[in-house]
């Protein structure tokens, strides 16, 4: 498959006219709790020649692409990353830290990496996470949940956690957040781990009322302790130096 992905984003490259500066996975393949019918959601960051940049008209910042290969692509132009990288932003983030690395423009991420740090606002990305773990609640309340809306609650509601108690990004990876969590969550998380490993995404589970107390404990817990963080770094600066020194 990791042949077929770099194909596919060659020929985008071609048939954009723009070069990919880093191509990852994103979803539940990077954090590492796919079904055997999971897709593969690729995300990268591109640029175009210097000609789009000079234009007085806005113009689309964004491709995407499914294939019948289960591709699902989203690329991100390089001047919205970088506005959105100034923001703070989660999903950018985890793109940045993911695990699963296509392709990647080095000394660009560097660059990248050490002005995300910098610039990371534990504020922002807690309500990102709050906001997401919210919306699967109702879901997860439900007598019969799919395994995949677990999971979703899960890794979101320790990615709170995590902000909160350690004051960094938290990691892609889903099990390097369980160690935050109770070793009894621990225990039974994994037990769900090994079923959706071998269950389609289609899969109902009957509902766990160890998990929906712990999403709602976590949850207000999260919602509790937002008020005391801190808000992201100015790095306009910089991040004009990266965007001048790539499309020059």
């Amino acid at each position: 498959m990791n042949k077929i992905i770099q194909n596919k984003l060659k020929e985008i490259e071609l048939q954009k006219g723009v070069e990919i500066l880093y191509a990852v996975e994103s979803g539940s393949r990077a954090w590492g709790f796919a079904s055997p019918d999971s897709d593969y959601d690729i995300r990268f960051i591109y640029k175009h020649d210097l000609d789009y940049y000079l234009s007085l008209w806005e113009q689309t910042d964004v491709i995407e692409f499914m294939t019948e290969d289960d591709l699902d692509g989203s690329g991100w132009d390089l001047r919205k990353t970088l506005k959105l990288l100034a923001k703070s932003n989660a999903p950018l983030l985890e793109w940045i830290y993911s695990p699963v690395v296509y392709y990647e423009n080095e000394a660009f991420m560097n660059q990248v990496r050490t002005l995300a740090t910098d610039c990371f606002s534990p504020v922002a990305c807690l309500h990102h996470y709050l906001g997401t773990t919210k919306n699967f609640m109702a879901v997860c309340a439900q007598e019969e949940v799919k395994l995949k809306s677990y999971f979703y609650a899960l890794r979101t509601a320790l990615a709170g956690k995590w902000i909160i108690e350690r004051n960094t990004f938290p990691p892609v990876d889903f099990m390097e957040l369980l160690p935050i969590a109770p070793q009894n969550i621990q225990e039974k998380i994994k037990e769900l781990l090994n079923i959706k490993a071998n269950q389609d995404e289609s899969y109902l589970h009957p509902k766990e009322e160890l998990i929906k107390s712990f999403l709602q404990e976590t949850v207000l817990f999260n919602k509790e302790n937002a008020a005391g963080l801190r808000s992201g770094r100015k790095v306009s600066e910089e991040l004009d130096g990266v965007f001048r020194d790539l499309i020059k």
